[in-house]
Parts: C-alpha cells; sequence; structure tokens
C-alpha cells in the first residue's frame, strides 16, 4: 500500500465502511501513478458541499490526488467485486479500472463514495489496462451534472485529471481519471455476486450493510430484506421514469450499471433524445435494441428480478414462500413506474388533478411527435412559454386540434396560468446536453487540449430550468443527417 500524501490538509474525512464487510466482496488495490497529472475540469460547488477546501484541492498538488498519484490521508484504497448480467448474459465482473479510495463524511455526517475511475489495473482489470481515455471521462462528467441539474438521481463527478499516460484504443489517446461521487457502489451486481459465490452469512452481511447504509428503517420491519426490496423496487420505479421524461438513454443497463441507491450510474454510450422515436437506439454495441429508450422500464423490471432472486434466501426459509413475496412486490413495479410517469407528463403540460381525458392527451402528443419527428426536449419547452411560431409541431398535422384541446383543458382547472406555466417551467428543462454538442466540446478537448467548450456547456446544463438567453444557443437541435447516423460507444 502506498503511503499517504503528505499534501496539506484539503478537507478530507474519509472512512471506508464498505472495507470491513468480509474480504470477498473486494481486494486491496491502490490507483497507479500518473506521469504528469493536470485537472482539465473541477466541481468547485460539489467540492465544497462534501466539505473539502475546494481551492486547495483544485491545484497541482490536488491533481495528483485526483489523478491517482497520491492518497489522501486516511484513505483505504480498494477494488469491488461484483457480478452481472450483461446483454442478459452472466458473468464475474469487478471494478477493472476503478478504485474507491473510501467515503467521505460531510459535515452533516453523510456519507459519500470516493471513487478514481481509469486509475489502473485491479483483480478485475480481465487483462484490460485499467485506464480510461479522455473523452469517456469528459462526457461522464458532463451527463452526470446535466442530470443532477434535471433532478435525476445520479452519481456526480468532482473532476477530470489527465495522467500524462496514453491509453490505447482504437488510437493511442490521452489518458484521464474521473473522480466520481456516489451515495454508494452498491449494485444489483453485487449482490450477484454475493449470491452466486457467497455464503448465507456473506449475503446478510451485505443485506444488513445496504439496509444501515440506504435504508435505515427498514431495521425496525419484520422483515428487513422484504423491507429492502420494497424501497429498491420503488427508487427504480422513480428513476426510470425521470428517464423518460428528459428522453435520457441510459445504453448500457446491465445489472452491475444498476445500483439499490436509485441513482443513475456509469455512464458509457448514453445519450438524450433528439427527435422523439420511442424505438431509439444510439450505443454502437446495442445490435438488438435491448437497451432502447422505450424498453428501459421493462428492462428495470428485468434487472429488479435478478436482484430479488438474490435475497430470496433472506426473505424466507422455504422458498415457494419467499419467491410469492417478491412476485408480489415485483409485480407493482410496473404500476409505480406508470404512476410516477404519468404525474411527469402532466406536469411538463402544466395539468392539475386528474380528468378523464388526460391520459389521451398525453398519448396523442405523443403520438402526434413520433408521426412528425418532433424534437422532444423543444417540444416541451415551446410549449411551457406557449410559443406557437417556434413550436416543432406548429403547422403539422393534427396538432391545431391536440391545442385546442390542451387550452380547454388548462381553462377547465382552478389554477391559473401563471401556476400552470412555472410548474411546466420546473419540469420542462431548456436545454439538455445535446449529443452533438457533448462531441463537440470532447473533440476540441482531445483534438486540441482546448477544455472550453466542455467548460462553457457545463455551465449551461448545470441549471437547466433557469430558461436563461445564455441557454438558447444549446436548443438548437443537430442536423437530421447528423442525428440519425450518431452512434455512441462504451468508452472502455
Amino acid at each position: 500500500m502506498k503511503n499517504t500524501t503528505n499534501i496539506p490538509a484539503t478537507g478530507w474525512n474519509l472512512d471506508n465502511s464498505y472495507a470491513r464487510l468480509p474480504k470477498k466482496f473486494f481486494t486491496k488495490t491502490a490507483p497507479e501513478p500518473a506521469r504528469n497529472s493536470e485537472l482539465i475540469l473541477f466541481n468547485s460547488d460539489l467540492a465544497k458541499s462534501l466539505g473539502l477546501d475546494a481551492q486547495a484541492l483544485n491545484s497541482e498538488d490536488g491533481a495528483k490526488i485526483l489523478a491517482g498519484t497520491e492518497v489522501p490521508d486516511g484513505a483505504e484504497p480498494i477494488a469491488q467485486a461484483y457480478a452481472g448480467h450483461q446483454f442478459g448474459n452472466f458473468t464475474m465482473l469487478g471494478d477493472g479500472r476503478a478504485v474507491l479510495l473510501g467515503e467521505q463524511i460531510t459535515p452533516e455526517g453523510q456519507r459519500f463514495d470516493i471513487q478514481l475511475k481509469g486509475s489502473g489495473k485491479t483483480a478485475y482489470s480481465r487483462g484490460g489496462d485499467g485506464r480510461a481515455a479522455l473523452g469517456p471521462m469528459l462526457r461522464e462528467y458532463i451527463i452526470s451534472e446535466a442530470m443532477h441539474g434535471l433532478g435525476i438521481p445520479t452519481s456526480r463527478s468532482l473532476a477530470v485529471a489527465t495522467t500524462g499516460i496514453p491509453v490505447v484504443r482504437e488510437t493511442f489517446l490521452p489518458g484521464a481519471v474521473l473522480t466520481r461521487v456516489a451515495s454508494s457502489h452498491l449494485r444489483f451486481g453485487t449482490f450477484q455476486f454475493a449470491a452466486q459465490w457467497g455464503t448465507f452469512e456473506e449475503l446478510k452481511a451485505l443485506a444488513d450493510y445496504a439496509i444501515n447504509r440506504h435504508y435505515p428503517t427498514a431495521q425496525d420491519s419484520e422483515n428487513p430484506y422484504l423491507e429492502l426490496l420494497k424501497n429498491v423496487i420503488a427508487k427504480q420505479a422513480q428513476l426510470v421514469a425521470k428517464w423518460q421524461l428528459a428522453g435520457f438513454i441510459h445504453g448500457v443497463m446491465n445489472t452491475d450499471n444498476m445500483t439499490i441507491s436509485g441513482e443513475t450510474i456509469d455512464y458509457g454510450p448514453c445519450a438524450f433524445l433528439d427527435t422523439y422515436e420511442p424505438g431509439r437506439v444510439f450505443s454502437s454495441i446495442d445490435q438488438y435494441g435491448r437497451y432502447a429508450y422505450s424498453n428501459q422500464p421493462k428492462i428495470t423490471g428485468w434487472n429488479l428480478a435478478r436482484f430479488a432472486e438474490t435475497l430470496l434466501p433472506l426473505l424466507d426459509k422455504n422458498q415457494e414462500q419467499a419467491i410469492e413475496m417478491a412476485q408480489d412486490l415485483l409485480g407493482d413495479f410496473g404500476n409505480q413506474f406508470q404512476k410516477n410517469w404519468t404525474a411527469g407528463m402532466k406536469a411538463k403540460l402544466g395539468l392539475f388533478g386528474n380528468e378523464e381525458g388526460d391520459d389521451q392527451l398525453i398519448d396523442d402528443l405523443l403520438k402526434l411527435m413520433h408521426d412528425h419527428k418532433a424534437d422532444y426536449t423543444n417540444t416541451f419547452r415551446t410549449l411551457t412559454f406557449d410559443k406557437l411560431e417556434e413550436m416543432p409541431l406548429a403547422g403539422k398535422e393534427g396538432f391545431e386540434a391536440w391545442y385546442a384541446a390542451w387550452k380547454s383543458r388548462l381553462d377547465e382547472q382552478t389554477e391559473n396560468a401563471e401556476t400552470s406555466q412555472e410548474l411546466m417551467r420546473s419540469s420542462n428543462p431548456a436545454v439538455i446536453p445535446r449529443n452533438h454538442r457533448v462531441e463537440e466540446a470532447i473533440d476540441a478537448a482531445v483534438s486540441r487540449q482546448d477544455y472550453s467548450l466542455a467548460e462553457k456547456l457545463v455551465a449551461a446544463v448545470k441549471n437547466p430550468y433557469a430558461h436563461t438567453n445564455e441557454q438558447l444557443e444549446y436548443t438548437d437541435a443537430p442536423p437530421e443527417d447528423e442525428e440519425r447516423t450518431y452512434k455512441t460507444y462504451c468508452g472502455t
């Protein structure tokens, strides 16, 4: 294990409760030193919320920690073991290019994982180099911070630091490390690993740890493990509804990329819808559309079933009884998702209360958007401000009748127009991290070492509901031919 750094204190208050689990769940692993570390992006606001000295950390010495060359005092670096279903196929995995430094305890007593992604080989690298290229790390920083601004539960990004070590993929690429912050990295796949290769006692220790860390009130229930499952199902129903409402496509919803905390994690081939196309797939590795936009709720349900299977020994000694208990909860996932999604859609349209024709109003709008290839985000943005001349659906067949029905519904509710518009403003973002804008920023950084586009894009998307004039330049959709052929890649 490397010596801890003698860099002046920057506010680190690290513990590693995960490392007190049975040793099967991790391997002690130090990050590999960078050759030349340089901070490219640094999240001062996040640093301050964690209780860190942002000014001291955003420095040459701080870059040594954030690139993996130095280890802060109190860190206990490990790589976590987990398994997962990848495109439906079960396999052993683990942190192949990431090291968990520990858990930062904030001044308020909250606990957040601090993980270095791209910091070198681990026991789970499976023949890989353990490194990450600059482009994918910039993508995760930009998208995760945009998701946070959108109000979608997510891991966050503290920094991107270059390492001075080239990464070999199809070509030589600049290497980088992302410092990821999450409420934990407990994945569905962590439980799958425990169920497949652990003992009953090890599985129970993991479940008890998860309950204590994320759902402590479950400890008081008659069956804490059933309550754990119930809570995870509810969190995932909320999360995937928010994805759908924002037009977000994760791209690789393997069980090792789903967290029991209900946070979005692992931004590989992710993207946002431009044109509303429910069957849209951007990921180059998703050849059959398993993780298409419209499939995300169904896949979430499938993944939850795999998680529930791991808990069966804890739910009841009688397996048949345990299965029945799990199925009862899983059967309600679809209803929970639909309830969350419908509520979100009504908010996007400024609707209060429940009226008989609301579902049809929503369905008719989405059909119009699909039929006429309307931009998803801009349709709702222009409806928010009732700018008919700017609406992607303006003049399209069927829109006038829908618009009249929507206006009639708004007029009938007791809430006034200002209240309705405020609801829409807070539900419909002015900007999202448009795919072509993300690529533009990444290309400038990788090819020209110009990081200004990435910094400007992050500034634009961090408060997407502000609807400022400065955000207008980021509202334009890409050219149709560019959108049609756009692909994202895993980055590993």
